[in-house]
C-alpha cells in the first residue's frame, strides 16, 4: 500500500514538473542567450530533477527546487567550460540575419540586449522576480543569498536597465 501511495505522489510531482517547463525555459534564457543552449539547459535540469525526484521534499516549492537545480547546473557548466579549449566562435551563418522592421520587435531586441549587458546576478533577479513573479524569499533561496541581497540586486538591476534603455540619467533617483 505504501509503495502505491509513493508511486501516486511521484506521478503527481512529475505532472507538476511538466507544468513548470515554460517557467524553466524563461529562467534558462537568463543564463543562455541562444535558445538552443537554453533548451539544452532545461533538458539537463529536467533529467537531473526526474532522476532525483525522490529527494524532493513534499511541502516545499517544486519551482524553487527546479530553479536551484538549473542554477547549479549552469554554474557547473561555466566552471567546466572555463577549463575547456574553445574552438571557433559562433558560425558566420548565425550572424546572417535580417533585422525585423516592426517597432515592437526592435524594442524587444533593445530590451534583450540591455538585459544581456547587466551583470548576471542582476539579470537573474530581474527575471526571477519581475518576469517569473517569484517572491523575494524564494529568489533568495534559489540564489543562495539573503533577502536583503535580493532586494538590493533587484534595485540596482532596475536602475541599470533604465540607464541602458535611456529612460533616466545616470544620477537620477529610481522611482
Amino acid at each position: 500500500m505504501a509503495i502505491l501511495t509513493t508511486r501516486k505522489a511521484e506521478l503527481a510531482t512529475q505532472s507538476e514538473v511538466v507544468e513548470l517547463i515554460p517557467a524553466l525555459r524563461a529562467f534558462a534564457r537568463t543564463f543562455c542567450q541562444r535558445p538552443e543552449e537554453a533548451d539544452d539547459l532545461v533538458q539537463e535540469t529536467l533529467t537531473k530533477a526526474l532522476a532525483n525526484l525522490d529527494k524532493f521534499e513534499p511541502g516545499t516549492r517544486l519551482k524553487s527546487w527546479l530553479f536551484t537545480i538549473m542554477r547549479n547546473t549552469f554554474c557547473t557548466r561555466v566552471k567546466k567550460s572555463s577549463r575547456e579549449t574553445v574552438g571557433l566562435p559562433d558560425s558566420i551563418s548565425a550572424k546572417l540575419t535580417t533585422e525585423a522592421s516592426q517597432e515592437w520587435t526592435v524594442q524587444a531586441d533593445e530590451v534583450r540586449r540591455a538585459l544581456n549587458r547587466l551583470p548576471e546576478h542582476h539579470r537573474e533577479m530581474l527575471v526571477l522576480i519581475v518576469m517569473l513573479g517569484e517572491r523575494y524569499e524564494d529568489a533568495a533561496e534559489i540564489c543562495g543569498c539573503a533577502v536583503g541581497t535580493v532586494k538590493s540586486r533587484l534595485s540596482r538591476a532596475r536602475q541599470q536597465l533604465r540607464r541602458e534603455l535611456g529612460e533616466m540619467g545616470t544620477d537620477s533617483p529610481v522611482g
